[in-house]
């Protein structure tokens, strides 16, 4: 399996992480703030250092491309793309909102066969999120949605859905389905990004280093979803 650089900048964490194998080799997170231009440079030097003193060469970079920060993502994916271009290596972009999925999935108190929905906060109670199922198969697509009492009930209805995300919390005392499960403490983190990351490289789904662009917040207009299961 390849050995991955992985750097994830779509929210106000900053994270950088070295996979081989399958396996985290090194990672380094901070969780207090938009302090990525300080700090992701710093991160990522100590990622390649780590992998230089190791001997494991790199076969590619791994970016969140989003929905997230555009002030974020620019940084992230600008260091990617730099380490791209300076050592030869493809671009790999993770969905942010399928990163935040598995991990959620990956939780021990995971509910088995539930719908999961990864949200990332916006102004008001606007919310940039997709629903998915257990396969990781889009139920309701990527966009950004204005939430009430009522936004997902065609969904709640028929399924348990799964809340996670900076932008669930909100949604939390609005949401008040009793299908509705909310789980907290889910973050997109660099050493999260393995299993997509892998997946993508396994398939030489690489993006065009030069012309790549992240999905940005700005994007987004909002809507109310039509949100029956597929």
């Amino acid at each position: 399996m390849p050995n991955i650089l992985h750097i994830e900048t779509s929210t106000e964490v900053c994270s950088v992480a070295l996979s081989c194998d399958g396996y985290v080799q090194f990672h380094r997170e901070a969780f207090d703030g938009p302090s990525h231009a300080s700090l992701l440079g710093g991160f990522v030097q100590d990622a390649v250092t780590y992998a230089r003193l190791k001997e494991l060469p790199l076969h590619a970079v791994a970016v969140s491309g989003g929905p997230g920060s555009y002030t974020g993502l620019r940084i992230g994916v600008s260091e990617a793309k730099g380490l791209c271009f300076g050592l030869g290596l493809p671009l790999i972009a993770v969905n942010t909102l399928e990163l935040l999925c598995t991990t959620a999935m990956f939780r021990a108190d995971a509910e088995p066969e539930a719908l999961i929905c990864p949200m990332i906060d916006a102004r008001r109670m606007e919310v940039y999120a997709a629903v998915y199922d257990e396969r990781l198969q889009p139920v309701m697509p990527v966009g950004a949605y204005v939430v009430d009492e009522h936004t997902f009930d065609d969904i709640l209805e028929q399924r348990k859905v799964v809340f996670c995300g900076n932008g669930a919390a909100k949604c939390k005392s609005v949401i008040q389905h009793c299908n509705a499960l909310f789980v907290d403490d889910i973050c997109p983190l660099a050493s999260g990004m393995v299993a997509l990351a892998e997946r993508a490289f396994v398939r030489g789904d690489f993006c065009d280093v030069a012309y790549y662009e992240p999905f940005y917040l700005k994007e987004f207009v909002a809507t109310r979803p039509k949100n029956k299961i597929i």
